[in-house]
């Protein structure tokens, strides 16, 4: 089997090789730097003279900062003006700040921001405060680098929050978002700067509806969701291949409800309803009642449905449908036809899509950038989240269909049950009850009280209980000998005779034998310590010489050996034995 190329041919590869070459000079050029050097001269006359050479490049187009036309209106108002109508050219904060833009075109970041600081410390009446604080961050910006761009972002952000009602803050607010747009990476990648990127173009659309950037910012907002659509919908794939249809279903579910305008929407509804289908087939393998099994692939079957139909009615322009009619048609389901006005904004949406060119591709090929050549340019894109479909959602989703399934008759979840609770007779009474007649409707149920049970040490009659009444209620007679209280029979000394123990007839807590254990003898006393050293003696081995120092023990040079102990050198030391 013939390996694909990327290119349809031998010549598209030849284009290709030809434009990457001429991106690399480009981007090579534009990668330089302005540099100035000087250079020392001597003269005829032995004076020496310093000269700078400076050598500037052009700056790339991807630095270049988008102005609105409300600031371009005011550039094209300010060269149309006469020589006499124009401020005076030679007032100080100006000359600082014409300074700053050339140094800025020139590519002396450093010193554009130095007089820029200059004017905003010095002057804070001047007309020019703003302009100044604004190319403050378009320097950051247009040097480039990590660190550059994110202290473009703090200067954009305090621009914002001095002059939140000036034209320019929808510039600045876009440029925050572009900051995040130029660091996106591709989909595979980290996506935390795309999703900072969404946020603040959702940010800029919110805030200045009314500005000219907002076609600008809808585009580039729909070109981020479309690397965040992508990144999901791979994901989702992945799962596909490894047979964890609950995350293939999640993933693929949040990319039909967050990003409705991706490119790819087709193979998203496609993979969604292929999940479903594999969840049926599951339950076509397993072994449960055939009532329950089919009910179980009904509800998956249907989904799966719903999925391919979408494709064939709000994406009949897309280039996989005729895959969505093949499926249904194998399920022997009528395909669904699309109104004319469903037809007409699907070609809109499709039309709408850029196509690759042989200067994209050889973009991509090089550059590590995501791709969005294919994003829409019509509609609207998404300006806030619905709640994302994890996983477990579709865990406890597929559970509770397999338990509907099952058991058809079980009330659902959180449905009353029928309260009424069997009784039993709990005396001997009970045939006479069943004989007896129909009783009256009971009376409403009193109050609650407390009945304070009295000690066996007071002198009240066996049997008298005092009751206390809870406040707001009628109080209860003290029950009598063999009377009944909600239900509950209360004994006490009647006229036969027979007495209730203190403890109502329980028995008692413990062991039978209670008899106390006798006291633990006591310990003896110990003998008092005695003292056998007289007083004014020593021992022995304490004793030492007239001069206090204790005496070395006699060392035996035949029986031990020691470093310190040499036996003398001579004639014997040779002698063996």
């Amino acid at each position: 089997m013939n390996k694909r190329s990327f290119f349809p041919n031998l010549r598209a590869s030849a284009l290709a090789g030809v434009a990457v070459a001429g991106l690399l000079t480009g981007s090579i050029a534009a990668m330089a730097q302005v540099t100035g050097a000087s250079q020392t001269t001597t003269d005829a006359n032995g004076q020496q003279h310093e000269s700078a050479t400076i050598s500037a490049t052009t700056p790339d187009k991807k630095d270049k900062v988008v102005q609105s036309k409300d600031t371009k209106k005011e550039l094209r108002k300010e060269k149309s003006m006469k020589p006499a109508e124009k401020p005076d050219e030679k007032l100080p904060d100006k000359v600082l700040y014409d300074k700053a833009i050339d140094a800025t075109k020139r590519g002396h970041f450093d010193v554009a921001r130095l007089d820029l600081q200059t004017l905003l410390n010095t002057y804070p009446d001047s007309q020019y405060q703003m302009k100044a604080k604004l190319a403050i961050g378009d320097s950051w910006y247009r040097e480039g680098g990590t660190a550059a761009l994110t202290q473009a972002e703090q200067e954009y952000k305090d621009f914002i929050t001095f002059f939140p009602n000036a034209p320019e803050a929808a510039e600045a607010q876009m440029r925050v978002g572009d900051i995040y747009f130029r660091q996106m990476d591709k989909p595979d990648r980290d996506y935390a700067k795309a999703v900072h990127a969404e946020e603040e173009y959702r940010l800029m659309l919110q805030q200045f509806p009314e500005s000219t950037l907002v076609p600008q910012a809808k585009q580039r907002l729909r070109e981020v969701q479309e690397v965040m659509a992508t990144r999901e919908a791979n994901i989702a794939a992945f799962y596909a291949t490894h047979n964890n249809y609950p995350a293939t279903i999640a993933r693929y579910q949040t990319v039909v409800d967050t990003y409705p305008q991706y490119s790819h929407m087709d193979d998203v509804l496609v993979g969604l309803g292929d999940a479903y289908e594999a969840e049926a087939r599951y339950v076509r393998s397993m072994k449960l009642p055939e009532a329950g099994k089919a009910r179980l692939e009904k509800i998956y079957d249907d989904q799966a449905i719903a999925a391919y139909s979408k494709v064939v009615l709000e994406h009949s322009a897309s280039p996989h449908v005729e895959d969505a009619r093949d499926r249904l048609d194998a399920m022997n389901v009528k395909i669904p036809q699309p109104t004319p006005e469903q037809i007409a904004a699907s070609v809109a949406l499709e039309n709408s899509r850029r196509q690759y060119r042989l200067q994209d591709r050889a973009r991509l090929l090089v550059l590590h950038q995501p791709d969005v050549v294919m994003a829409a340019r019509d509609g609207e894109p998404t300006l806030a989240d619905p709640t994302p479909t994890i996983a477990p959602h579709v865990v406890n989703k597929i559970k509770s269909d397999f338990t509907d399934a099952m058991n058809p008759n079980t009330p659902a979840a959180g449905a009353p049950l029928a309260a009424n609770p069997a009784t039993t007779p709990t005396d001997n009474s009970a045939a006479a009850t069943e004989n007896a007649a129909p009783a009256a409707p009971a009376a409403p149920a009193a109050p609650l009280a407390l009945t304070d049970v009295p000690a066996a040490a007071d002198g009240a009659a066996s049997g008298a209980s005092a009751t206390t009444s809870i406040s707001g209620a009628a109080p209860t007679p003290p029950a009598t000998s063999g009377s009944h209280i909600g239900g509950v029979e209360i004994l006490n000394s009647g006229s036969n005779g027979t007495t209730v123990p203190a403890n109502g007839g329980l028995k008692a807590v413990g062991p039978t034998n209670s008899t106390p254990l006798p006291e633990v003898e006591k310990a003896g006393a110990a003998p008092d310590a005695i003292n056998d050293i007289k007083p004014g003696t020593q021992p022995a081995a304490q004793t030492g010489n007239a001069n206090g120092k204790n005496k070395k023990p006699e060392f035996d040079k035949s029986d031990e050996s020691d470093s310190k102990h040499k036996k003398k050198k001579g004639l014997s030391k040779l002698n063996p034995f």
